[in-house]
């Protein structure tokens, strides 16, 4: 039977999150024989690698994508991959440190379909685990153990834009919070949060990447915007997932983000809509009491009445043709040798924004 190109897309995205994972894990699992007994359990819980209580756990960890991006991004500037390994690292660090404290603010008790790290640990575990993680990544660019072989330049830029995008993503996360509250949110400024929450972080995996292969500031920029624009593309589709997404793939309940009353993309873009469905959504986001099981299935409904699925699918293609776009002056390149030094390469980073935009609804 021949093999369509989706399935080819989706193979290759495999192997490029297991390399991923692999290699930034085994980094962190050194990395992490620094940090406290307790702590560390919780750290490693959070990634994944066992279970509340120590034992190994299997099938928990995260996707590895943003690790992914970082090495895709170092052989899109001309580098092997293997070179931005710390930078997959930091940004892995990262990702998980903000999980652990968005689990927190929304009281979120499951991810990955498994308690969240405060459920099982405790509220101030899993802040301190999340200001370990924190704590860790500049240390893993930095120290002569981890961080980059020959860093010049590349090191101090590197923890610049690290501290930038942490700032960026805390903004980004009180503002999520503030919306909570607000009955006026735009989506002008939903869009702006979104690029801060998500686009800041995967604009650093592919800046980080790119500065780890010794990359020119110009291709540096590139490579952040192509992320921001991805972190779009994953933002909607996430917000899509979050309505309409099947709990057995996002290991959330069923409608988790309507049932929180949250102003993801898709209901922020149907609340601003002229229309009934809107004018019934925007009734049922001011009432503060819990939904049915048939009050959520009509709250979805109203959304897609409203017209908030049809854009954010529409949003998602936009944004995933103007990332695409950025990488043109790359081009494709030939399949990479496999030593420091390769002729720029960018189709590891078309699959994986590929793999992004598949999954939206």
């Amino acid at each position: 039977m021949a093999v369509t190109a989706s399935e080819h897309g989706e193979r290759r995205t495999g192997l490029l999150l297991e390399e991923a994972r692999g290699v930034v894990d085994a980094l962190l699992r050194r990395a992490f024989r620094e940090l406290p007994p307790t702590m560390r359990l919780v750290c490693g819980y959070q990634l994944g690698w066992w279970e509340a209580d120590g034992r190994e756990a299997a099938g928990a960890s995260g996707k590895a994508l943003r690790p992914a991006l970082a090495l895709a991004a170092a052989e899109a500037a001309g580098a092997h991959r293997s070179a931005a390994v710390p930078a997959g690292a930091v940004v892995e660090l990262v990702h998980n440190f903000s999980l652990l404290h968005d689990d927190v603010l929304d009281r979120d008790e499951t991810r990955r379909h498994r308690a969240t790290g405060w459920k099982a640990f405790g509220t101030p575990a899993a802040i301190l685990a999340g200001d370990a993680m924190l704590a860790l990544a500049p240390q893993l660019l930095a120290s002569p153990g981890y961080g980059y072989r020959h860093p010049g330049p590349a090191l101090a830029e590197s923890l610049r834009r690290l501290g930038l995008a942490v700032a960026e993503l805390c903004e980004a996360q009180q503002l999520d919070c503030a919306f909570e509250t607000r009955t006026d949110v735009g989506l002008a400024e939903c869009l702006a949060m979104a690029e801060g929450k998500t686009g800041a972080l995967l604009g650093l995996s592919c800046a980080l990447g790119a500065l780890a292969a010794g990359a020119p500031p110009g291709v540096v920029r590139t490579m952040d915007s192509f992320g921001r624009q991805l972190g779009l593309v994953f933002q909607l589709t996430d917000d899509l997932l979050g309505i309409w997404g099947d709990p057995k793939v996002t290991g959330k309940p069923v409608g988790a983000d309507l049932l929180a009353r949250k102003k993801s993309l898709p209901v922020v873009a149907a609340l601003g809509s002229d229309c009934a469905a809107a004018r019934e959504l925007r009734a049922r986001y001011a009432s503060a009491g819990p939904l049915t099981d048939a009050e959520l299935a009509r709250t979805a409904e109203l959304v897609e009445l409203a017209g908030g699925r049809s854009w954010a699918v529409e949003q998602a293609r936009r944004c995933t043709a103007s990332a695409l776009a950025l990488l043109d002056p790359v081009g494709p390149g030939p399949a990479p040798p496999a030593t420091v030094g390769a002729l720029p390469d960018s189709s590891a980073l078309r699959t994986l924004a590929a793999s992004i935009a598949r999954r939206t609804l």
